[in-house]
């Protein structure tokens, strides 16, 4: 097991280096610079402004400074606002994370146990009617369910408000949009993982024995159908963390996504390349995780990967 671990972190860092990577030379195929949209400056101006931050230099060492300082921990600034990029990120991270972990946890209470009923409910009117909303979860968007829920929730609930980001009560409604597509694509995973388990031969096997069908669900059919539902909800659980900036900016929670349009927009590639770095190395760390959680349920995992 803990060669499995070992190998899984090894890739993990391959992974966020080739990300770095490819993350600072395309910005830096971004067109202007964060001196754009501001007044002209004079040359002097402009000369302290590269040097400043390395941009007289050929990008090869650019990349060599860059290496070096990542090492040494040092995120570099925004060359827009001039703040360290590491105190932008530790100030709207928390938000962003509080989004994701509420809006998986919406998702997975709506989503397994809507997928258990489900598949226990094969072929039903209960069976129908929940795989037929699961589908419309999926295919509407959020920006579409955030602007309806503010309306029809947020305007007739008085202590759900539409904006901001003060109390717990805030977090409802953008997690509530944040976690409906989540949810919805669990709940139809769960149900084929279920209907799988249930048609395997030592659940029949179980059921002519007479063993109570709660026995049969609760301690044999959950353990190997929620299988894939986990496989999912790790690299799912990044994604909402990553996936969140338009509910952030429908809600305005002060999270990353407004870090990561401003970036975007004022050519600021330090911030640029801190958020990517800091997501990239958040998805790898929840997906290795999620293998780790899934080689301890399911011993042929683990079989294979010693194989």
């Amino acid at each position: 097991m803990l060669k499995i671990i070992i190998n899984r972190l090894l890739q993990g860092i391959v992974v966020i280096a080739c990300l770095f990577t490819i993350t600072f030379f395309l910005v830096r195929k971004l067109p202007g610079d964060a001196l754009t949209s501001e007044k002209e400056l004079s040359a002097e101006a402009k000369k302290a402004y590269n040097e400043k931050y390395d941009f007289d230099k050929p990008v090869t060492t650019q990349y060599r400074i860059a290496i070096a300082k990542l090492f040494e921990g040092d995120l570099r600034e925004s060359t827009k606002t001039g703040q360290p990029v590491s105190k932008i990120i530790a100030h709207s991270f928390p938000t962003s994370v509080v989004l994701g972990v509420t809006g998986m946890f919406v998702a997975i209470c709506i989503g397994i146990p809507a997928g258990i009923i489900s598949a226990l409910k094969k072929n039903s009117y209960i069976d129908y009617s929940t795989m037929l909303i699961a589908m419309i979860g999926i295919s509407v968007p959020t920006f579409v369910i955030g602007p309806l829920i503010a309306k029809f929730i947020g305007s007739n609930v008085p202590f759900l408000k539409v904006a901001g980001w003060g109390d717990p009560f805030d977090w409802v409604l953008p997690s509530i949009t944040l976690g409906l597509g989540t949810g919805a694509y669990l709940a139809r995973i769960t149900r084929a993982g279920m209907l799988d388990v249930l048609s395997q031969d030592y659940i029949r096997t179980a059921q002519a024995k007479g063993v109570p069908q709660q026995m049969i669900i609760t301690k044999h059919a959950l353990k190997g159908g929620l299988i894939p539902s986990i496989a999912y909800i790790g690299p799912a659980f990044a994604m909402l963390i990553t996936g969140s900036f338009i509910v952030e900016t429908i809600f305005q929670a002060p999270g990353m996504g407004q870090h990561f349009v401003n970036a975007t927009k004022n050519r600021d590639p330090f911030l640029l390349q801190g958020i990517v770095l800091l997501f990239g190395t958040l998805i790898v760390v929840v997906n290795i995780a999620s293998d780790i959680a899934l080689m301890f349920l399911n011993p042929r995992l683990r079989q294979e990967e010693n194989a």
